[in-house]
């Protein structure tokens, strides 16, 4: 076997280990005898009898056909190449080889993508989120900090395609932000963003340091599922206070500020979430949602124990609760401390790039490995 026919057959591999956790995911075996139970389903005349729920089984058998057309592609377009690039070698032609391997690449590419997606399985995967910022220990440090992180985390949902909505934000009294809150609406933003709910520390040399000291940041994130309206969240009026004040910050394009802001404290969980948008009563529905999002996650993770042990962090943004950190001195490094994937491409991360750090995570959950387990320890 020439190394060219080698690093082929190792592209294959890749691909075909995709294909089988792909096809685990799918229950490959059952998938066509379930898709003929939805279409025999969809032709009943009464479906429509109940709006929601045909809806939810419109849905549901969707995603079931582009979940078997994607596992059916990616099997059928591995075997046409595999074929072309022996046909190529048997006929001494490099041209078909060469397309061939370069065209495995790009499916094994599509293969690793299609996998980690097929870990977004969760009850509330595929809703909207909610993303929360808190600058912790360090003063305008972990303010500048907090502000690097939500450029981050807009980018990142840039680049997937997601709408992103600032929904409330507090400015730091020197630079940075002190707190942020974003709605990320698209398909599986919560589930690709569960991962990143914890304390993640920086360390650097102070831009505000005149002494170009190293300095060590934390900031806290925190993810809830935006609950749709199949999702019943009750919240008793007496268990809520409703205060509304002046929003402050420093104004700007990303800053609204208006005298409609408006905080709700729910009494009973100590949770506290707020909206500044122009109008009061946008405000009060949007975070009644806010509200009702953080309760619904609060359940989630009473039920599961795999969710990515989110708010194991659940203290101060400090030592000892961070789940990533970020060196960018005295060396170049981003490491997740759950699974422990790291990358020196730090300008990437900060750019975006995360969907490597994520997935590690996401499979990190699947697997029910504990921290320990995934660290060796």
């Amino acid at each position: 076997m020439n190394p060219m026919r080698a690093e082929a057959q190792n592209t294959a591999d890749q691909i075909s280990k995709s294909l089988e956790l792909l096809g685990q995911r799918l229950g490959v075996e059952t998938a066509q005898h379930r898709l003929e139970e939805f279409n025999a389903r969809v032709e009943d005349p009464n479906l429509w009898d109940d709006a929601d729920a045909a809806q939810k089984l419109m849905r549901d058998r969707q995603a079931l056909v582009d979940s078997i057309a994607t596992y059916e592609d990616i099997k059928q377009e591995l075997a046409d190449n595999l074929e072309l690039i022996e046909m190529g070698e048997m006929e001494g032609d490099e041209e078909v080889v060469s397309e061939a391997e370069t065209a495995l690449k790009g499916l094994a590419e599509t293969a690793a993508q299609k996998e980690l997606e097929a870990l977004l399985d969760g009850e509330a995967d595929g809703n909207d989120t909610f993303l929360e910022i808190n600058s912790g220990a360090g003063g305008t440090e972990s303010c500048d900090w907090a502000s690097m992180l939500a450029r981050m985390y807009v980018r990142w949902a840039e680049k997937k395609g997601y709408k992103v909505e600032l929904q409330a934000e507090s400015a730091g009294e020197e630079a940075g932000i002190k707190s942020a809150t974003y709605k990320i609406a698209g398909h599986n933003a919560y589930g690709w963003l569960k991962s990143e709910s914890g304390v993640h520390r920086l360390v650097r040399i102070s831009p505000f340091d005149s002494a170009a000291k190293r300095h060590t940041s934390f900031t806290s994130v925190k993810v809830y599922p935006v609950v749709d309206d199949n999702i019943e969240i009750e919240v008793n009026p007496n268990d809520i206070r409703i205060d509304t004040y002046r929003s402050s910050g420093a104004g700007g394009q990303h800053v609204n500020t208006t005298d409609s802001a408006v905080r709700i404290t729910h009494h009973p969980t100590g949770i506290v979430v707020t909206s500044s948008e122009k109008s009061q009563h946008q405000n009060r529905d949007i975070a009644m949602k806010a509200l009702k999002s953080r309760l619904y996650q609060m359940e989630l993770d009473k039920r599961s124990a795999l969710v990515n042990e989110v708010h194991e962090s659940a203290g101060d943004a400090g030592w000892g609760n961070q789940i990533r950190s970020y060196v960018l001195q005295p060396y170049q490094m981003v490491k997740d401390l759950r699974t422990n994937f790291e990358t020196s491409d730090t300008k990437g991360v900060l750019d975006g790039d995360l969907d490597g750090l994520m997935g590690a995570t996401l499979a990190l959950a699947v697997s029910g490995k504990s921290r320990a387990e995934a660290q060796g320890n």
